[in-house]
């Protein structure tokens, strides 16, 4: 029996490396990249990934919006809508086009997402709120949603679209109604259920204006190294004659 012991250590050593190197059992997905398309020959790489980080944020305000109004149904009827999905559906193209939103009146940007998240704001708060971060989003990209070679972006105005939709999201938390209840059901901890599905989504967000708001800045400053490279390379980095 002792000599069996070395051999059955061994054994079960190698049963558990090759579980360890199994797949998952679950299937979570793949990266999923685009085709190519005429359009990204007029893009530089980082305004392909400017693109690429807007279309996510939209997307996921789309989402948001989904599962907003599915925790507040009551907030797509005001609106006029016939369902959720047709709720949605206005909001996306009203974001796209940038179109305006009616109980918003004129108010654009910062403006707008202050009257959505007031106390006193009539209409249906869902749509008038995530329109409004969606158009700020856009105008801190320099109103476009789409980039190309021409196209810059100002990193400081990425950084304070960050800080804003931050704000935004703990005056949600935060900020009640007249009846003492909050302006939209979102996130959500109790003993029996710990839902922090929302806080997720606008943290993806946020992290991408950062992220973007970091490269942009790192692009300018190596544009100036590369800049003074070339001009210390061109004297003192050549090759001299040898005959």
């Amino acid at each position: 029996m002792p000599t069996r012991r070395p051999v059955l250590v061994a054994a079960t050593a190698a049963l558990l490396l090759t579980a360890c190197g199994a797949p998952a059992p679950t299937h979570r997905g793949e990266v999923q990249g685009d085709g190519a398309s005429v359009q990204e020959w007029g893009q530089s790489d980082m305004n392909r990934v400017a693109t690429v980080a807007m279309r996510e944020n939209l997307l996921a305000l789309h989402r948001l919006a989904d599962k907003l109004y599915r925790r507040n149904p009551a907030e797509w009827r005001r609106g006029g809508a016939a369902s959720r999905e047709q709720a949605v559906a206005r909001l996306r193209t009203a974001t796209l086009q940038r179109s305006g939103w009616p109980a918003l009146g004129q108010r654009r940007d910062i403006d707008a997402l202050a009257l959505a998240l007031s106390p006193g704001y009539e209409g249906d708060r869902v749509a008038g709120f995530l329109y409004a971060v969606a158009d700020m989003l856009i105008t801190a990209h320099g109103g476009k949603t789409e980039f190309y070679l021409l196209d810059g972006q100002d990193a400081q105005h990425l950084y304070n679209a960050a800080r804003n939709l931050e704000v935004a999201v703990w005056m949600l938390a935060q900020r009640r109604g007249a009846g003492g209840a909050p302006l939209l059901l979102a996130d959500e901890i109790n003993g029996a259920e710990r839902n922090l599905s929302y806080e997720r989504e606008f943290g993806k967000i946020i992290a991408r204006l950062d992220l973007l708001a970091q490269v942009t800045t790192e692009k300018y400053r190596r544009a100036v190294i590369g800049y003074a490279q070339g001009v210390a390379g061109g004297s003192f980095l050549q090759f001299l004659p040898v005959r």
